[in-house]
């Protein structure tokens, strides 16, 4: 459905669209990097606003988020549209094309999400939540006034502004988000963007709602030793136990190069551990993704693919009694 769109400002006779770091000057009846922003009429409008191109109830732990309401569902949904362009994109049929989409207006994509049982919540995610802005926006202020008790969720590549993120943080419970690099050249050359926009995200929201990270180690480009412990100690800096996802590639889109190697994934949380309390390893099958305390070693939840098995019932070690950094 087309609506009107926030954030943006007149130039003459085209459209500055100020939602992401982008700000794409836009002519009219064009479009932004992004796909769905367009000038009509001297106005931006947003072309995806309640389209729904994908939904399913998953495990929390499949976003991932692994420190956030372990062993809980979460209501996923995602619409068409990106801000990147990143040549290993695993959900490019999405992202980068408009296929068949159904409209769900907030009130009743909230009420969707009430039902299933265990689910926590709304999990927006797919493509980029940030070109979804308006419609997150307006369900997580339906969902927050109807459904209190349950949490939004955003899975996202952290490229938006300042005024739209601080807009929507106070309504977000959870985010993870895709820290691809260190590397400026690498946001450039593959995914089409720029890091410090990313790292401000982090930055602005770690503290206002519970954030995880994940990376893909992509061979060859970022899964060097050195990528990873930059990556560790600059999340390190903000919080030693901001869990850290390295996932492993494997080829899509327009990526053909070979998987990451396994033992470069394992020497890779092995130098991230020594920054960080949390580090797990997607995309890997046979590796231990069960948390420790990180003081003494007690198992505190154990994982089986998605399945998680808790041993703790407070955010604490039922062993030496230190806080733990998990939202049960």
């Amino acid at each position: 459905m087309i609506r009107d769109a926030l954030y943006w400002e007149k130039e003459k006779n085209r459209i500055r669209c100020r939602l992401c770091p982008h700000h794409c000057l836009i002519a009219d009846n064009k479009r932004g990097i992004c796909s769905v922003r367009l000038n009509k009429e001297g106005r931006l409008k947003t072309e995806n606003y309640g389209e729904i191109t994908a939904m399913s109830v998953d495990p929390i732990e499949k976003k991932p988020l692994y420190h956030f309401k372990p062993g809980k569902r979460i209501f996923s949904v995602g619409s068409f549209g990106c801000n990147f362009s990143c040549e290993f994109c695993q959900n490019y049929s999405i992202a980068q094309h408009r296929g068949k989409s159904e409209f769900l207006p907030p009130a009743q994509l909230a009420a969707s999400s009430a039902a299933p049982y265990n689910n926590i919540g709304i999990a927006f995610t797919y493509n980029e939540p940030a070109i979804w802005f308006e419609y997150i926006y307006d369900t997580a202020r339906v969902l927050k006034e109807t459904y209190p008790r349950l949490c939004i969720v955003l899975v996202t590549n952290g490229y938006v502004e300042d005024a739209p993120l601080e807009m929507l943080l106070p309504y977000v419970d959870a985010m993870n988000v895709d820290l691809k690099s260190m590397q400026q050249q690498y946001y450039r050359r593959i995914c089409g963007g720029d890091l410090q926009p990313v790292l401000r995200t982090i930055e602005m929201s770690y503290r206002r709602c519970h954030l995880e990270i994940t990376t893909l180690l992509v061979n060859g480009l970022n899964d060097s030793e050195v990528e990873t412990e930059k990556i560790a100690a600059y999340i390190s800096g903000l919080d030693k136990n901001i869990p850290l996802h390295l996932s492993r590639y494997f080829p899509s889109n327009r990526m053909t190069r070979p998987a990451t190697d396994i033992g470069t994934m394992k020497r890779a949380a092995e130098k991230a551990g020594k920054h960080l309390n949390y580090v797990y390893l997607g995309n890997l099958s046979n590796y231990d993704n069960s948390t420790y305390c990180h003081e003494c070693g007690e198992l505190l939840i154990q994982r089986t693919g998605y399945t998680s098995k808790l041993f703790i019932e407070k955010p604490f070690c039922p062993k030496c009694n230190t806080p733990v950094p998990i939202f049960l």
